[in-house]
């Protein structure tokens, strides 16, 4: 059934007054499900939210004799809104999905060579225990490193620093949002938060710098963007690739690879130049204009052209745009933004222009997020590690979350050494660039314990493999969304474990009390938790296990207004478009552009994206997902692929500049691309052969990644800068 952002409001003012507590069960949620029950058949509607991606859409199970049937969105849920897409239909297939880890193994081979035997829970969490205390006592607890991603991280976090480790990873950080994080705090003393508070439905213009909105479904995201294309926003994409969005733009700029922050430092240029500004917003909430003002002056509109591959006439057009409509502009601030090593300076060159059309706080462009207080069960007091994280490594602003950093430190040693990881619910071998690296630091271990609902290539490098149930059967930590307004979300079980599954919060709270730190797990059950921080933030748990999603009325106040003023957290107190802290570490306070290495002729820019029915490697064996997409290609120029004699759909091997080969990959040939760049989907390429459908199937971009530029600021992992060349298979 579809929901209009209409409908959407509807549902969660009724939720908001109290009245959707008083519909029963079916009368919620039995309208969203087109499919109607079988006579006799007794449907329970359960509430929850999804992961298999991780923007935690709101869902409803319909659940008939102890199996799910059917998922649909929550029309509650802010990230949902009654909608799921394909991903999150799909939940079913990860759930019933017969290649799942089923029972706790423990390696019997050599590592790697997936030989294992089945072990009890008892068994397998104590010899994980075991060894983890003896690598403790031997190194101390910041040898044991913790890498992490979806909901397990709440538990894992809590048992890591319970522990006494300060050495944590995040694919999401480094490999993802990082340089984004690091620029938009230095530039406004805050991030944008995630799901970013893009106000794109009342947007006037929006523009992408090669983010895929639409190949990349990101629910909420993707609902504004269609409703902003309905009211006749205009959209500029600035991409090497004519990417779905870039087929509903008004201008699409096949811009060169790397040459992105020409393009945005000319259009800084030309609209202070012509006085396209907003004059009053600048003079009151930012600091460096007239810096600013001088340091853009060389970057004119022909030289730009030079640098971009695109008409001086376009930049200029594009940027009198962006002027015309100010503030209602949405300069989206991406989300991967891991691309060529000087990412953080990209991204602050968005900010920037952001900061000088007037956008942050304003209707159309970045919204201020809901300052409304929630109460909370009282944090944890940790022990202290007696020695630094060593995930941060030696960039200066970064958080200390690089999984880059741990692998290194596990090879080297230096400065101690890390013995163990404890890998939950990510797949380092494809997450990371140069997974040749990944296993070098893996055969240094003492310890590999992975956590994961599936047989992945790196759970299967394991010593002993922990099987976690799907988020259809667990709880995990209550979803606090601080969007326009303030909501809370619940994930419960909507079926009882299969297999020998365990929920993520048992397993770190079970290994916490072999390890001696069970006191930070002071629950019995997740639930039992849970009810207590409702208690705490005065909920009704009872009325959010019915409803999913619980709404806070006149929580929103999203715009600046006299009475609603934006508070920055920089040195300054205001926006700083020229940055002292970027000063003070010997970086350039206002970006400058720096030309990036080319491709020599015959060589080509590789570049990867996603697609709308994957989440990286995670899905690629989702029979549902399967069905709809088997595997990657590669895109090529169609005139390149006509000079060398390559047909659409015909096997080829690309080569990197260290001579690493691909798998075998089918040529895409289209000319929705440029000449000098390819491009395939990510996380495909899967060495695990208990993955029965994902096996084999495609190529793996991570294994032709062998060198990434770290960005020096934010420590992000530039991995665009590889070339490929193309044989015949």
């Amino acid at each position: 059934m579809p929901i209009s952002r209409r409908d959407f409001l509807k549902y969660t003012s009724m939720a908001a007054a109290g009245t959707a507590v008083s519909l029963s069960d079916a009368e919620l949620f039995s309208h969203l499900f087109a499919i109607s029950p079988e006579p006799h058949e007794d449907v329970n509607y359960i509430p929850t939210y999804c992961e298999v991606c991780f923007w935690n859409c709101g869902a409803v199970a319909a659940v008939v004799n102890g199996k799910v049937k059917k998922l649909e969105g929550n029309p509650y849920d802010p990230r949902s809104r009654g909608k799921l897409c394909a991903r999150g239909n799909a939940g079913v297939g990860e759930l019933y999905d017969e290649d799942r880890l089923k029972h706790p193994m423990i390696r019997t081979g050599e590592r790697g060579d997936g030989k294992y035997r089945e072990a009890s829970w008892d068994e397998a969490l104590n010899y994980a225990a075991e060894k983890m205390t003896k690598i403790k006592n031997e190194y101390g607890p910041e040898s044991v490193a913790f890498m992490m991603h979806g909901g397990i991280t709440t538990h894992l976090m809590n048992l890591g620093k319970a522990f006494g480790s300060p050495n944590f990873g995040f694919p999401s950080y480094g490999q993802c949002r990082a340089a984004r994080m690091v620029a938009y705090d230095l530039t406004y003393g805050a991030d944008v938060g995630s799901p970013e508070r893009v106000d794109m439905a009342n947007s006037r213009v929006i523009v992408f710098f090669g983010t895929h909105l639409g190949e990349n479904m990101h629910n909420s995201q993707v609902q504004d963007f269609t409703e902003a294309l309905g009211s006749r926003a205009k959209i500029i994409v600035v991409d090497p690739r004519f990417s779905t969005a870039a087929g509903k733009a008004d201008h699409w700029l096949p811009i060169r690879p790397g040459a992105d922050m020409a393009l945005m430092l000319a259009w800084i240029n030309i609209i202070i130049s012509e006085g396209l500004y907003d004059r009053e917003y600048v003079d009151k909430y930012t600091a460096g204009f007239d810096e600013l003002k001088e340091s853009v002056k060389e970057y004119t509109p022909e030289w730009a052209s030079k640098e971009t591959d695109l008409p001086a006439d376009i930049i200029v057009e594009t940027a009198r745009e962006l002027g015309r409509y100010a503030p209602s502009v949405c300069v989206h601030p991406g989300r991967f933004t891991a691309w060529h090593g000087n990412d953080t300076q990209r991204e602050r060159c968005i900010a920037i222009l952001g900061a000088i059309l007037g956008t942050w706080g304003r209707e159309g462009g970045i919204y201020l997020p809901t300052k409304a207080p929630l109460a909370g069960a009282a944090g944890m007091s940790y022990p202290v590690p007696s020695r630094a994280s060593i995930a941060k490594g030696p960039h200066a602003f970064a958080q200390p979350q690089l999984m880059q950093a741990v692998r290194r430190t596990t090879i080297t040693a230096d400065p101690y050494p890390i013995k163990a990881w404890v890998v939950a619910g990510t797949n380092i071998l494809r997450a990371v660039p140069n997974p040749a690296k990944s296993i070098e630091a893996i055969m240094k271990l003492d310890l590999l314990i992975a956590i994961d609902i599936r047989p992945l290539d790196t759970a299967m490098m394991a010593d002993v493999i922990l099987p976690e149930c799907t988020y259809l059967e667990r709880h995990d930590a209550l979803k606090i969304d601080r969007g326009v307004s303030l909501s809370v979300g619940i994930r419960q079980p909507v079926v009882e474990p299969l297999y020998k599954s365990k929920a993520g919060w048992w397993i770190c709270k079970e290994l916490g009390n072999r390890l001696g730190v069970g006191g930070y797990f002071p629950y019995e059950t997740y639930e039992d938790h849970i009810k207590k921080e409702c208690a705490a933030m005065n909920i009704d748990y009872d009325e959010l296990t019915r409803v999913g999603t619980k709404f806070y009325p006149g929580t929103d106040n999203p715009y600046i207004t006299n009475e609603n003023q934006p508070v920055f957290k920089t040195p300054s107190g205001k926006i700083e478009l020229y940055s002292s802290r970027l000063a003070e570490q010997g970086f350039a306070p206002i970006p400058k552009y720096n030309r990036i290495e080319q491709p020599e002729k015959g060589w080509f820019r590789l570049l990867s994206g996603r697609s709308p029915v994957h989440s990286f490697s995670r899905t690629a064996n989702n029979q549902k997902l399967f069905e709809l997409f088997e595997e990657n290609v590669l895109w090529i120029n169609a005139k390149v692929a006509f000079s060398m004699g390559i047909r659409d759909g015909q096997n080829i091997i690309l080569v990197n500049q260290d001579n690493i080969m691909s798998e075998i990959i089918k040529a895409k040939v289209t000319q929705r691309i440029r000449n000098d760049c390819v491009y395939m989907v990510h996380g495909f390429g899967a060495k695990s052969r208990l993955l029965s459908r994902a096996y084999g199937r495609g190529a793996d971009d991570s294994r032709l990644m062998t060198r990434f530029i770290a960005d020096p600021i934010s420590g992000s992992t530039g991995m665009r800068v590889n070339f490929v060349r193309i044989e015949k298979a």
